[in-house]
């Protein structure tokens, strides 16, 4: 009796659903592949995990409000104060043609100060101060000056002061100004005094 067993496959023949060989063609690729991720997963997680925290921090970059910039110093003027203390007393010996008058000098905030000249309006006079200027003044360190004015011409003078003023020139880091400070009443009053003492009736 002739019994039929399964059939064998030939040479050269296998099975359609057969897995593929170990050592075919796609078998050794996904070897090779497998070993190289297996030989570079590190440096490769790496990289990927700098590239992600790298976007991340662009990302937050990008959405952060910008903050403003930080305030330019103020116009030495504006933080500047000359204030009219009194007249320097005459001895014996004083020239009458000289009128020297303290002032402070106060810087109320921001950078320090420099007083790069003193003047006044009235071409009859000269001006010099002590300390002579340049000189700086820091904020909260008020500052006492003492100006000389010089009767230089007699006719180039007014015989009634009006509102006398200093002209200074003040410099900080943020720029150079020229400002004139009204000393107030007090000043003027001594002011004219002086000026009748130098003069008499040499006014013009």
């Amino acid at each position: 009796m002739n019994a039929l067993g399964p059939v064998e496959p030939g040479d050269g023949t296998r099975p359609l659903n057969a897995p593929p060989r170990p050592g075919g063609p796609l078998g050794s690729r996904h070897g090779r592949l497998a070993r190289l991720y297996g030989r570079h997963r590190r440096p490769v997680l790496a990289a990927l995990g700098a590239a992600a925290v790298l976007a991340s921090g662009v990302l937050l970059h990008l959405t952060r409000p910008r903050q403003p910039p930080p305030p330019e110093p103020p116009f030495p003027p504006q933080v500047t104060a000359i204030t009219y203390l009194k007249p320097q007393a005459r001895g014996p010996d004083t020239d009458n043609r000289n009128f020297t008058f303290h002032v402070q000098l106060a810087v109320e905030s921001g950078p320090p100060v420099t007083l790069v000249r003193i003047s006044q309006p009235y071409a009859g006079l000269s001006t010099s101060s002590s300390p002579p200027t340049p000189f700086r003044t820091v904020a909260g360190s008020p500052r006492k000056i003492a100006i000389t004015l010089r009767v230089t011409e007699c006719g180039e003078l007014p015989e009634n002061v009006g509102l006398p003023f200093l002209d200074v020139t003040l410099r900080n880091t943020h720029a150079m100004r020229s400002h004139s400070f009204i000393l107030g009443p007090r000043y003027t009053r001594d002011l004219s005094a002086a000026l009748q003492v130098a003069c008499g009736n040499g006014f013009r």
